[in-house]
C-alpha cells in the first residue's frame, strides 16, 4: 500500500513540536558573540567622499586571489538573507516555533555578513566600491530554491548550513591571518549550530514521511549549488577556489554530503516503499558518480600543480 502525501501544510504542522524541542536546545547551546569585538577597528581610515578621506587603491589588496574570492563569495551570500528566510517563511506558519525559530536564525546570520563587511572595510582589504556594486546586483537578483516545497528546503538547507561552515573555515584558514581566521571560525560555529537544527528536523521528518523526505534528499544532493550561486561570474570564482583547496567537491562529499546522509542512517532504513527504495538507489548512484568527479578533478589539480612548481 503506498503512503499517501503530506502536504507542506501538514508537515509544518506536525514538524513544530520538533521545531519548538530543537529552538530549545539551541538556544541553551549558543553563546552570544558581539561583530565589533572581531573587527580591527585601529587599522580603519575613512574612505574618499563625502568624508574626504584617502582613496582605495590596489595596493592595499591583502590575502591570497582565492581566499579573497573566497572571503567575497561568503560575504555576497550572507548578504542574501532576505531572500533565505522568504523561502523558507513562505512554507510556515507565521508565528509559534517556525516564527520563533526563523527569527532567531535571521538574527544570527546577519551577524556574519555585518561582521565580515566590517572586518574588510576596516582592513581595507578589498575594493569597497566593487563590493558594493557586486552586493547591488546579486541582493537584486536575489534567491530562489531550485526545488519547491518544505522538505525540499530543509534538507537543502541541512546540507547547505554545514557547506557554508566548511567554506568559512578554510577560507579564515586560507588567508593565513589570525584575525580573519578567529572571526571566520566564530561564524562557522554558528552555521555548524544552524545545521544541527535542520538536520534533526529532517531527521523527525523521515519518521513522518520516510519515501518523501528520501525523495527530497536525493533532490537536494543532486542538484545542490551554494546559495552564491547566482553571484556575478560564479563559476569561474568556484574553480578558483577548488583550485585551491578552499571548498571543492571531494570536500562537498566527504565533509558535508556523506555525515549528513549518515546522520540520517539513509543506507540503514528498513521503513522505505518502493518510492523511497528507488530514491536511495539513485542516491547512491550519485554518490559514486561525484566520488570519481572528485578523483578525476584531484588529478587534474595535482597535476596543474606540478606544472606551476616546475616553472618555479
Amino acid at each position: 500500500m503506498v503512503a499517501a502525501r503530506m502536504s507542506d501544510e501538514q508537515l509544518a504542522r506536525d514538524l513544530e513540536p520538533v521545531v519548538e524541542r530543537e529552538l530549545a536546545r539551541h538556544l541553551t547551546t549558543v553563546r552570544d558573540w558581539y561583530p565589533h569585538e572581531y573587527v580591527p577597528w585601529s587599522q580603519g581610515r575613512d574612505f574618499d567622499g563625502p568624508l574626504d578621506g584617502t582613496p582605495w587603491s590596489a595596493d592595499e589588496l591583502r590575502y591570497s586571489d582565492a581566499a579573497r574570492t573566497s572571503l567575497i563569495i561568503n560575504l555576497l551570500t550572507e548578504d542574501n538573507l532576505p531572500s533565505y528566510h522568504t523561502e523558507i517563511a513562505l512554507n510556515v506558519s507565521r508565528d509559534g516555533a517556525w516564527a520563533a525559530w526563523l527569527g532567531r536564525w535571521t538574527a544570527e546570520e546577519a551577524r556574519h555578513g555585518t561582521a565580515m563587511r566590517d572586518f574588510l572595510m576596516a582592513t581595507r582589504a578589498i575594493d569597497p566600491r566593487a563590493l558594493e556594486e557586486a552586493r547591488m546586483r546579486h541582493m537584486q537578483e536575489g534567491f530562489t530554491a531550485i526545488n519547491p516545497g518544505l522538505l525540499a528546503g530543509l534538507t537543502y538547507v541541512s546540507f547547505q548550513e554545514l557547506a557554508t561552515r566548511v567554506s568559512h573555515r578554510n577560507t579564515g584558514n586560507a588567508a593565513g591571518e589570525a584575525m580573519i581566521e578567529q572571526l571566520m571560525a566564530r561564524i562557522a560555529l554558528d552555521e555548524n549550530l544552524h545545521m544541527i537544527f535542520y538536520r534533526n528536523v529532517i531527521e523527525s521528518a523521515f519518521e513522518l514521511t520516510p519515501d518523501q523526505t528520501m525523495e527530497a534528499v536525493l533532490a537536494s544532493v543532486r542538484d545542490f549549488a551554494m546559495p552564491g550561486h547566482g553571484i556575478e561570474g560564479f563559476g569561474r570564482m568556484a574553480v578558483q577556489i577548488a583550485v585551491e583547496g578552499i571548498y571543492d567537491l571531494r570536500l562537498h562529499l566527504d565533509d558535508v554530503v556523506m555525515p549528513v546522509v549518515r546522520k540520517w542512517r539513509v543506507f540503514d532504513r528498513t521503513d522505505f516503499g518502493a518510492d523511497g527504495e528507488i530514491a536511495r538507489d539513485e542516491l547512491a548512484a550519485l554518490i559514486e558518480s561525484m566520488s570519481d568527479q572528485a578523483a578525476r578533478f584531484e588529478e587534474k589539480r595535482d597535476a596543474l600543480k606540478a606544472r606551476l612548481a616546475a616553472r618555479g
